[in-house]
């Protein structure tokens, strides 16, 4: 990201003297190199696990043997589920983030997975749960609050006052039922902050996911990223959607939702991503509800957080909370695809669930990698500029770059001028492409 150039795509959301300050600090804050990678935004994320993935044997070896085909197949970067010791097998309740032996495979496994994708340039995707931590042994009143016998030994002064600890209040919002890192704590951030080098150096994770990240200030989050420099992060800032009616409908106008994502990425300094929950709830109630409309905002735009700052939404169907065996808020499944003709030929930077492409039939998953390879082919990124040409109660249609259309719904629309192609189509959704020679005529 190179953030002279980059005034198009980010929000309206301060004084233009304020936006000329930030981007000159983040400038001169990225090191060289990095900023291409949002720059640029051509990354295809590839989430490598689902809640179940922990009872298989030896996950580290079955991710390992998929490596080169999810390379060959245009994937830039797995994220992998936490890697370190947890109270919960899943890896959500961390306790020793030193200690590699999990239930998804040995650490020589792990390494081994990660070597096997540093060969093929996949990046691998670090899963970074510092939220909340599980201790060792009881403290004050009690809890788990305590870490001996573990490296990072911190006593209950490392916990929020209001989750069982004798430090700060919390700067974000409650993980309930579990010790709730205070990041206010300078021996915290300096521990957290030699963890995370050792991820990058050590072990070789390229990226960070932040998980729960409304639970911490954003701005710990930046200043974790300015001490470790990932490739490229992705916080989760999973927030409620505004619901309005006796039946609890989704609201129309989802720009408060979208605005508090987008505040987050600001107050990271605009250094890391976000998954793009807006899109998410949006689209999966214009697929099932056949509410087309729904996909267009108030000012023409996408209604996610890809219509605001797109170089920073990360868009997805589902993962492992909302779908798998979670379920806790499934895309319908019978318009998964729908979802992802939508998501891999939009802006933002998409990320496609493993249960999508390993467990849900060839059908889905060779329309998934055709797209991919349609996103790939007509060079289409985070920053593309889309504009939306129908969204109504039949249909919405969109182009993308002018080198890429596409429809969802049973509307009759196609794109009639030049000299377009069919490249794709299925239930309820079509992808037109300009043919190669017109592009660099």
């Amino acid at each position: 990201m190179r953030h002279g150039e980059e005034t198009n795509d980010r929000p309206d959301l301060t004084s233009r003297v304020f936006s000329m300050k930030l981007n000159a600090l983040l400038k001169d804050l990225l090191p060289n190199g990095n900023d291409d990678i949002l720059r640029n935004g051509r990354e295809i994320f590839f989430q490598g696990f689902n809640w179940e993935s922990h009872k298989q044997q030896s996950w580290w070896n079955r991710l390992k043997d998929k490596v080169s085909e999810l390379s060959a197949w245009g994937f830039t970067s797995m994220w992998l589920p936490p890697a370190f010791d947890s109270l919960a097998p899943q890896g959500y309740l961390p306790r020793d983030l030193y200690s590699l032996n999990t239930a998804y495979g040995s650490e020589g496994e792990l390494r081994n997975l990660l070597q096997a994708m540093h060969r093929r340039n996949l990046w691998a995707m670090a899963d970074v749960v510092i939220n909340h931590r599980i201790g060792s042994c009881q403290g004050i009143g009690g809890l788990y609050n305590r870490y001996d016998g573990m490296p990072m030994p911190w006593d209950e002064h490392a916990v929020t006052c209001d989750t069982g600890g004798l430090g700060n209040p919390s700067t974000g919002a409650i993980f309930e039922g579990v010790p709730n890192i205070d990041h206010t704590q300078e021996f915290v951030r300096n521990d957290l902050k030699n963890w995370m080098n050792w991820l990058r150096n050590n072990l070789g994770f390229s990226d960070f996911r932040f998980d729960f990240a409304k639970g911490y200030s954003a701005r710990f989050v930046m200043e974790y990223i300015q001490a470790s420099w990932p490739k490229l992060s992705i916080g989760e800032y999973w927030d409620d959607c505004s619901y309005v009616g006796p039946d609890y409908a989704l609201d129309y106008n989802q720009d408060a939702h979208r605005q508090r994502t987008v505040n987050w990425i600001d107050g990271c300094g605009g250094l890391s991503c976000a998954f793009d929950f807006t899109t998410k709830a949006i689209l999966q109630e214009a697929v099932r509800k056949r509410e087309w409309w729904r996909l267009r905002d108030a000012q023409g735009r996408p209604p996610g957080v890809l219509g605001m700052w797109p170089s920073r939404a990360v868009t997805f169907v589902d993962n492992h909370d909302t779908g798998s065996t979670q379920a806790q808020w499934p895309f319908p499944s019978d318009h998964v695809v729908q979802g992802y003709a939508y998501i891999l030929t939009h802006p933002g930077q998409p990320c496609v669930f493993y249960d999508h492409v390993y467990e849900w039939g060839e059908g889905l998953r060779d329309a998934i990698l055709n797209m991919i390879s349609i996103r790939k082919w007509q060079g289409v990124h985070s920053r593309s500029k889309v504009e939306i040409l129908e969204a109504n109660s039949s249909v919405y249609a969109a182009m993308i770059d002018n080198k890429v259309c596409m429809k969802l719904g049973e509307g009759d629309w196609c794109p009639c001028w030049d000299d377009w192609q069919l490249a794709t189509s299925g239930q309820s959704y079509a992808i037109w492409q300009k043919p190669k020679q017109l592009l660099t005529a």
